[in-house]
């Protein structure tokens, strides 16, 4: 359940402003429901646009441990969930048999106690104590789709089930954050297990309240002018050039190298220098041409 701080949408914003997430009223509003309801949230969006960010900012907020799950092409159960400590398991059998033991149907059972348990990010969400953790499944789409069957129990009653011990429920309920850069589309089942929220760009004024907060050392006037550069590339016709445009993490690693080159005003020189800030890929880097970033350090009432 939400703190008792967070009261209303406006009381979470200022909340997690205060550590540094500016957040607008509609992902604000997603994520309050999210924690009166007591339902995961699904957040979807193109790289670098602060999903991960949000859950890392509830953690703080919230005053609970942050667990992350992060997803891969080939995840596997056991390595979400559990594992079994076989070492131990053995040790333990062998003692058994040394002390001369002859029930081993008892010994094998014993084997499967909550002392050889290896917990695994869902785990550790589930058993976590109050007032629980914010659990983090971040890039799902990069997972397989059994492996979204598999989430299905916990994502629509927090548990999960285990078959040497049985159904596992959780000690207090967990934040639950997934994100996806939705590089496929998701079960429907997933969806519907969630709440969800688009996380698009920030509007310019958003992006420079991050730049400022996140980048102290930058001057007014510099992260002014990144905020504009950066949204300037998202929009049109700019935005085409590229295969992909910076995200808002971009935008600050690019206002920390400006302040780390003491620059004062951000010229074409600047920009090419330091394209493989803004740029992951080879294209887009070589997309930003000078006459571009003339265009797009020009003044705003004079940019087409």
């Amino acid at each position: 359940m939400a703190a008792p701080t967070l009261s209303s949408i406006d009381a979470l914003v200022l909340a997690l402003q205060g550590v540094g997430y500016f957040a607008d009223r509609r992902l604000a509003t997603a994520v309050f429901l999210a924690l009166k309801l007591q339902r995961p949230l699904l957040l979807e969006g193109e790289p670098g646009v602060g999903k991960t960010a949000l859950a890392h900012a509830l953690s703080k907020v919230l005053e609970r441990s942050l667990i992350r799950l992060q997803c891969y092409d080939g995840l596997e159960q056991r390595e979400a969930l559990y594992e079994w400590n076989y070492a131990a398991q053995l040790l333990h059998m062998r003692a058994a048999e040394g002390k001369g033991s002859a029930d081993m149907a008892q010994v094998e059972r014993e084997v499967y106690q909550d002392r050889f348990l290896i917990r695994r990010p869902l785990l550790q969400a589930l058993q976590a104590p109050a007032p629980g953790a914010v659990l983090l499944i971040d890039e799902v789409d990069r997972a397989d789709e059994p492996f979204e069957a598999f989430l299905l129990e916990y994502l629509g009653e927090y548990q999960v089930s285990i078959p040497e011990i049985g159904t596992v429920r959780a000690t207090a309920t967990p934040v639950t954050i997934l994100t996806s850069n939705r590089t496929r589309d998701l079960h429907d089942a997933v969806k519907r297990r969630c709440l969800y929220h688009w996380l698009d760009y920030p509007e310019r004024e958003r992006e420079l309240a991050i730049v400022r907060a996140q980048v102290p050392d930058a001057s007014a006037a510099l992260a002014t002018q990144v905020a504009d550069f950066v949204g300037r590339l998202r929009s049109q016709p700019f935005a085409n050039a590229f295969q992909r445009a910076p995200g808002i993490a971009e935008s600050v690693e690019w206002a920390k190298a400006l302040v780390a080159l003491d620059t004062i005003v951000v010229d074409p020189e600047v920009v090419s220098d330091t394209a493989g800030i803004l740029f992951k890929q080879r294209e887009d880097v070589a997309a930003l041409t000078r006459d571009m970033a003339v265009q797009l350090l020009q003044p705003a009432d004079t940019t087409a």
